[in-house]
């Protein structure tokens, strides 16, 4: 990172053990609790079955959704919290809303015209929603197991020990100027059960074109955070990645994984670079060039860039692990590049895998992490994790 770059902690600065309050607004937090994990859980359903003629459909699912959620916000914001407890309703009433926000906006996007702009926008809003909740994880059983895979759900506690003196957890964001937001920085997390006495593994995980690093940050926590691994989701210099020159961000990657390697223990011979459509197909760039520091290669939905083989990347691809992911409905990148992409990287000497899902289209498929964790290292499968 550069000299004006500053790591910032957004902390649980909000009791995760707040006062016990009175029974009617405890059963008034329980309601909205619900709500709120039910609203998140459906727009991480609806983002995996996205498609630009899908869309009305999807929406029509989410109206029983939305309006359960506007009441549960009316009904919070209505009842007084208890004192003591001002705080922890400022902070979950931020995630709700979000929440709602994000339901009621995808809901609305059936319409044709914007309606692939509402949905970018509710899909933005779903990962502000994670954020503001994200600190109340052990407020409420719920909410901590979204934030978990279900291996860990009765054992949330073990997920969240107190930390040694000076070593730091949780969601770290960097960005020049010290404004976390900034185009060009990076989001970290460190699992809280990091302790710093081990080499841990790194993903580095890159959002689609337009995206942002704290926002696909989301797509890998909970696996991050159950199986214990460091993760990375930098943002892009540009609106997308350097896909022409001058690139731009591939040296900046290597300066952000050197930045991690000299606060937190990392383990060089596991660095998993992996990404979304131009994140997919930004990691073959950056990630066949001379000297990168990534051990394997995950494409979700990406292509293989020319660039490749008018720089002479491919001979770097000789004995590489590379993953491919790409949907039999993309209609973005169609399937077909996919199949292209394969057969050259494996004539170049790449050890591919390649897996065409039949109801995918140009969306991230989440389960699909799992596949690709044990695919790049047997010690991240679940029954390893815990």
């Amino acid at each position: 990172m550069s000299p004006a770059a500053r790591l910032a902690l957004p902390c649980d600065a909000v009791s995760p053990s707040p006062p016990k309050p009175d029974p009617a607004y405890a059963q008034a937090l329980a309601r909205a609790a619900a709500a709120t994990v039910g609203g998140l859980e459906a727009m991480e359903a609806v983002a995996r079955r996205l498609h630009p003629a899908e869309l009305p459909a999807l929406g029509e699912r989410l109206v029983p959704l939305s309006e359960r959620l506007d009441a549960a916000l009316e009904d919070l914001r209505d009842a007084s919290a208890p004192q003591g407890l001002e705080p922890f309703q400022a902070q979950f009433l931020l995630g709700l809303e979000s929440a709602a926000a994000a339901v009621r906006g995808f809901a609305a996007a059936g319409s044709p015209a914007g309606a692939v702009g509402r949905v970018l926008d509710a899909l933005r809003l779903h990962c502000r929603a994670q954020e503001a909740l994200y600190p109340l994880r052990r407020a409420f059983p719920s909410l901590g197991g979204y934030f978990a895979e279900p291996a860990w759900h009765e054992r949330l506690a073990e997920l969240d020990p107190d930390p040694p003196e000076g070593v730091g957890v949780g969601i770290h964001a960097a960005g020049a100027d010290g404004d976390p937001a900034a185009r060009g920085g990076f989001h970290l997390y460190v699992p809280e059960r990091y302790t710093g006495d081990a080499d841990w593994p790194l993903v580095v995980a890159l959002h689609g074109g337009f995206g942002h690093g704290g926002d696909f940050l989301w797509i890998w926590l909970r696996e991050a955070r159950s199986r214990g691994f460091l993760l990375m989701a930098p943002t892009s210099r540009g609106n997308t990645w350097a896909l022409n020159p001058p690139d731009v961000d591939a040296p900046a990657l290597r300066s952000m994984i050197d930045y991690v390697g000299e606060r937190w223990r990392l383990d060089r011979s596991r660095i998993l670079l992996t990404g979304l459509s131009d994140g997919g197909t930004y990691s073959l760039l950056a990630g066949l060039e001379e000297g990168a520091p990534y051990t394997a290669l995950a494409v979700v939905s990406g292509v293989l860039h020319p660039r490749n083989l008018a720089s002479g990347n491919l001979e770097g691809a000789r004995g590489r692990r590379i993953y491919l992911a790409h949907g039999a409905l993309d209609w973005m990148f169609p399937v077909g590049l996919a199949q292209g992409a394969c057969d050259t990287l494996r004539e170049a000497g790449a050890d591919v895998t390649y897996r065409e899902i039949a109801d995918l289209s140009h969306t991230y498929p989440r389960e699909e992490n799992d596949r690709i964790l044990r695919w790049f290292d047997p010690g991240l499968a679940p029954e390893a994790g815990t």
